[in-house]
């Protein structure tokens, strides 16, 4: 008898590498037991050495995806990661707001792990003002949390603070990723409008961690689709990504990617 699985959605960057984007996605979601659907934003020529050419879709295309995906699957989640410009981030977010899509987590992804700009710098506000709003979970990182916010973050008191600004956005929640500041722990700040949470883990010392955002933000929107609470959900994809970080892949010549699928041999 055929199963009956819960459906994510996963818009943003096709990696041509595999170990981020919606590649990395997909690969969450069915390791935590939700069927992936996707609608690609941008094409990426990449490998574990970095970025070497990016080729952006038109929103018209992009919204395609999601009103096909949309008009036959029941969508439990979604998650937005490289929109890449401010078109398709208004158009995403219209469209999301008027299928009245629910635990919807954005993962800004404006830098790839190489530094190459993938988010339009006009498409900072747009995000902001359509999508935000719209967010059960938010999950910038350090740079990422600096440029939404207008200013840099340096420290844990830093993320503390734009933690809270960034909630005032419209986000049910913001998770300040702090893997950058470096130290024995990696630590993220939880913040929901009420709980102020500080979310540690021991370090996993690897320098393949390629994919890491895109897995921590999918396993959060495919928790959510199983039906986990929003704290309960972000707390295991915060177990989730030190796994996959564990046991990441030593593949090609830069940075391999985290691997989502522990239990695959």
């Amino acid at each position: 008898m055929s199963e009956r699985w819960p459906v994510a959605l996963a818009v943003g960057g096709s990696d041509s590498g595999g170990g981020a984007g919606v590649q990395a996605d997909l690969k969450t979601f069915f390791s935590l037991g939700v069927h992936g659907v996707c609608a690609i934003a941008s094409v990426t020529s990449q490998n574990t050495l970095g970025v070497v050419a990016r080729h952006d879709l038109p929103a018209q295309v992009v919204v395609s995806q999601v009103e096909a995906v949309l008009d036959d699957f029941e969508v439990a989640a979604a998650k937005t990661g490289m929109l890449a410009t401010a078109a398709v981030a208004r158009a995403v977010a219209a469209l999301l707001k008027e299928r009245g899509i629910r635990n919807l987590v954005v993962d800004p992804v404006v830098f790839s792990s190489g530094g190459q700009r993938l988010l339009d710098a006009d498409a900072v506000a747009v995000m902001a003002e359509h999508l935000l709003p719209l967010a059960a979970a938010f999950t910038p990182n350090l740079r990422e949390a600096s440029l939404f916010a207008g200013r840099e973050i340096l420290d844990a008191a830093g993320m503390r603070a734009v933690a809270r600004e960034l909630r005032e956005l419209g986000p049910a929640c913001v998770v300040v990723k702090g893997g950058h500041l470096g130290g024995e722990d990696a630590t993220d700040i939880y913040y929901d409008g009420t709980e102020l949470l500080e979310l540690r883990s021991p370090r996993v010392k690897t320098g393949d961690d390629h994919g890491t955002g895109c897995v921590f933000s999918a396993a959060i929107a495919a928790r959510l689709a199983r039906g986990e609470g929003l704290q309960e959900a972000v707390r295991g994809a915060k177990e989730d990504i030190t796994v996959a970080l564990r046991r990441s892949l030593r593949l090609g010549a830069g940075r391999g990617p985290v691997n989502p699928l522990p239990r695959v041999r």
